[in-house]
């Protein structure tokens, strides 16, 4: 027979309620246990509330952007057998203690669980535990298996799951494949089990030490674990009498300080709202009005007890581009884009067939970071070329010696050391601006970070202390740090701290380009294919064939000036021509 079981809204502590951010499962749906069913979003955090029971989705019963309490029936789930386990409890079902089951279901609109066993005062009877347990069960624990460390990363999407309920695994084994807006992460199991429970599923989004799965192992494996590191599943799904639900430990606390501003410095003019009021608004709001370059204090709010919802930072947008007659740039990032852009929705299959390609997060995140440099720095390029003719010679004369003994010596190699002295030379160019452009911050390391081409999109991992390396230990760092990128097995510290960057398309070809600053650098060097040239020699007063490499420096110029880039390129095709500069 089918039983049918509604999920409320798990105990939300001292708030009196939470936003409905996002709802991620609709009618018909079937549901495993452990899966998230939607965001919810107070003063103070985000809440990723989970399934208890697995399940087929009857009806739900809130909406985004809804407003729910502790107690709110979400969704009601059918299935064919309820457990004893999992009766109704309050902060789990739609049946509440002071009220008979079916009262209770009346003011909801839900069906609720008939019980099973219920006492006279209106509380389910305690789970009788069976007297024995098998030898199977008393000779394993449980160890759970988290999310690593992010970093500075707040959240993940889980690409692959590489195992199942039932599984075998190893110590060190990859159980799951993350993606960051950085790299590729692969997540390994912390000890050899038996897979026991997956909390999660492949396209969720995932922060640090989130659980994603238990694994069954033998009591003398368990016995080497700390004493204090308990199991539990993301969500209890038995509760004692008069016990309330704990908020699930996906409970991630996003740091949103009420003064928080944008670093846009072209901020949105608006009708003015008393900056004295304390802006009432929740951490995805702040982070879309940041995004956004939008002064949340200039912002009306429409939402309860005069809370800033994100409509309210959208319509505030849209109402200033129209006024302003979409003059004045805006800062768009992500998501974020198409809401408040301008640019229409557009149905191309009405003039053909159309295949539509999902755009990797790493792809989000550049377009996010690229729109940001072009928007808000003001960049010039300075062009100029340097005769390699002698180095080029010299790098294959060395390449070949070098090769047996693994090196590989390409001409970013020399580059990055090239460019490394000339920012010593020239430290301007080796600093980073302030955001509120009152501090140059001058840094005494050089760190170069070098683009690389990935399936996946741009990346640009970080050679560290490039003045300090000779040519071959750069070489060196350059296929190491590539191969991982390519594999995307770069960690995000490898991706941290740059002080310049390098762009290479030698290998593809062009001329000319003109590289984005990557911030918060302050300019960048593109280098395109060399070629040929016949170059006025003054001393046979002739012309001769010259190997001559295209340069393309941008910079940001409330930093640098023109004639400092053009000293740094004339420097830089100095050292070029003649590497031995670099050991004045």
């Amino acid at each position: 027979m089918t039983q049918q079981l509604t999920i409320a809204v798990p105990d939300l502590g001292d708030l009196d309620q939470a936003e409905v951010v996002e709802v991620l499962i609709k009618k018909g749906d079937a549901l495993a246990e452990g899966q998230t069913l939607m965001t919810l979003e107070s003063d103070k955090a985000l809440i990723e509330v989970p399934a208890t029971e697995a399940g087929d989705v009857v009806e739900v019963h809130i909406r985004s952007g809804q407003m729910v309490k502790t107690g709110d029936p979400m969704v009601t789930l059918a299935f064919a057998e309820l457990p004893v386990k999992e009766q109704p409890v309050a902060g789990s079902a739609s049946v509440e203690e002071s009220k008979p089951a079916s009262e209770s279901a009346a003011d909801a609109g839900v069906k609720a669980v008939e019980p099973s066993a219920e006492k006279k005062d209106g509380m389910p009877e305690p789970e009788i535990e069976p007297e024995t347990e098998s030898e199977e069960e008393s000779d394993t624990a449980s160890e759970t298996v988290r999310v690593p460390d992010l970093g500075d990363i707040e959240q993940a999407e889980i690409v692959e799951l590489l195992v199942s309920v039932g599984d075998q695994v190893v110590a060190d084994q990859t159980v799951m494949t993350l993606e960051s807006d950085k790299a590729l992460l692969e997540v390994p199991s912390s000890m050899a089990g038996k897979v026991a429970e997956i909390w999660v599923r492949a396209g969720q989004s995932v922060s640090s030490q989130q659980p994603l799965m238990a694994l069954a192992i033998a009591s003398s494996a368990a016995s080497s674990v700390a004493s204090n590191q308990t199991v539990e599943s993301p969500v209890e799904s038995e509760s004692k009498p008069n016990q309330k639900l704990e908020m699930p430990p996906v409970l991630r606390e996003v740091a949103a300080p009420a003064d928080i501003k944008p670093v846009d410095h072209n901020k949105i003019p608006a009708p003015a709202v008393n900056a004295a009021e304390a802006v009432y608004a929740g951490p995805a709001v702040r982070r879309l009005a940041n995004q956004l370059g939008v002064d949340l204090t200039q912002v009306p709010p429409t939402g309860p007890r005069k809370r800033i919802l994100k409509e309210d930072v959208k319509a505030y947008v849209k109402q200033h581009m129209t006024n302003q007659g979409m003059t004045q740039p805006v800062e768009a990032a992500g998501s974020s884009v198409a809401a408040v852009s301008g640019f229409p929705e557009i149905d191309f299959s009405q003039w053909g067939d159309v295949t539509s390609v999902k755009v990797s997060r790493i792809q989000k995140k550049t377009a996010e970071l690229l729109t940001r440099s072009w928007s808000q720095i003001p960049q010039v390029t300075q062009f100029d070329s340097a005769d390699i003719t002698e180095l080029e010679a010299f790098r294959k004369t060395e390449g070949a010696r070098l090769k047996p003994t693994g090196v590989k010596l390409t001409m970013v190699a020399f580059l990055v050391k090239a460019s490394a002295y000339v920012l010593r030379a020239m430290p301007q160019f080796n600093s980073s601006l302030s955001p509120d452009q009152t501090t140059l911050h001058q840094k005494d390391y050089v760190h170069i970070g070098v683009a690389v081409d990935t399936p996946n999109g741009l990346l640009v991992p970080v050679i560290r202390d490039a003045d300090k390396k000779s040519v071959i230990e750069i070489a060196n760092d350059v296929v190491a740090l590539s191969g991982k990128a390519r594999e995307g097995k770069l960690s995000p510290d490898e991706m941290k701290g740059g002080c310049f960057s390098v762009s290479s398309l030698g290998g593809l070809g062009g001329t000319a380009f003109t590289p984005l600053v990557n911030w918060p650098e302050v300019a960048i060097l593109g280098v395109s294919r060399s070629k040929l040239e016949p170059v006025w020699q003054a001393e046979s007063k002739a012309f001769e064939p010259r190997l001559m490499l295209p340069l393309s420096l941008s910079y940001d110029h409330r930093v640098i000036n023109g004639a400092d880039a053009a000293r740094f390129t004339t420097l830089l095709g100095e050292v070029l021509a003649d590497m031995r500069k670099v050991l004045l």
